[in-house]
């Protein structure tokens, strides 16, 4: 059995940069994803915790568990853990970067998932077809989506569950007040210095991910949610300007 392999730390805002160039998940990030998770996600492993429960409370034998913006597939391990093992289910996930699939396939064979799986790399701005899900999850996914197209993704969810399924939201999100929302995020860059981000690297992700996140309020998301069809939409997560929402019918 080969032994999993150690996450690189990641070094790649630590030089300046003569230009930014947008923040994409190529191979550079591939290489250093899981330590950026853990360094910049607050509560992240508490998150997951969280999502594993939840999954386990919705998902049904005979139906499919989808991640959407799987990268390298913590979350399939994690949820893994959470479920029976009789329980007759199929993982898919879902990302537009190909690197982050082969970290994925990697840690899949170094963790001996033994659950039934499939990879896919598509964009889902492209939109997606859901079908017989128990659980769709999108983990720092959505804020990713360009604006235009998230209805259309959020419905097509939707429609691919199955009557009792669910989907999980885990999102950056902007405060309702602009003080607040000022507040919250020199709160998490606090965050990441205490987790040995530099200001310096703060500074140029940042101005990186300028043209390729953006967040909505949590309002927006709730309301994108039940003008897509959800009943009942709630919040089960939120540390300043991140939350996690679940929604079902």
């Amino acid at each position: 059995m080969s032994q999993p392999e150690t996450p690189q730390t990641d070094k790649i805002f630590i030089t300046p940069r003569s230009r930014s160039e947008d923040f994409d998940f190529g191979k550079e990030t591939s290489e250093v994803f899981d330590d950026m998770l853990y360094r910049s996600v607050p509560f992240y492993a508490e998150i997951q915790r969280m999502m594993g429960e939840l999954v386990a409370d919705f998902a049904m034998p005979g139906t499919r568990i989808y991640d959407l913006g799987c990268s390298t597939c913590n979350s399939f391990i994690n949820i893994g853990h959470y479920l029976p093992e009789e329980l007759d289910i199929r993982f898919i996930g879902i990302d537009s970067s190909e690197e982050m699939l082969k970290k994925a396939r990697q840690k899949l064979t170094d963790q001996q998932f033994k659950r039934r799986y499939e990879l896919q790399c598509d964009d889902l701005n492209k939109g997606m077809t859901i079908t017989n899900a128990s659980v769709v999850a999108m983990t720092l996914t959505l804020q990713f989506i360009r604006p235009l197209y998230r209805a259309r993704l959020i419905e097509s969810i939707r429609r691919g569950l199955v009557e009792t399924g669910c989907l999980i939201v885990v999102e950056k999100v902007l405060a309702e007040n602009s003080t607040l929302n000022r507040l919250f995020i020199k709160h998490y860059y606090e965050l990441k210095k205490r987790n040995g981000y530099s200001e310096m690297e703060i500074a140029q992700k940042r101005e990186a991910l300028e043209n390729v996140l953006v967040p909505y309020r949590l309002e927006e998301n709730t309301q994108l949610l039940r003008e897509a069809g959800f009943k009942h939409v709630e919040v089960f997560f939120k540390w300043y300007n991140f939350c996690g929402i679940i929604a079902f019918n």
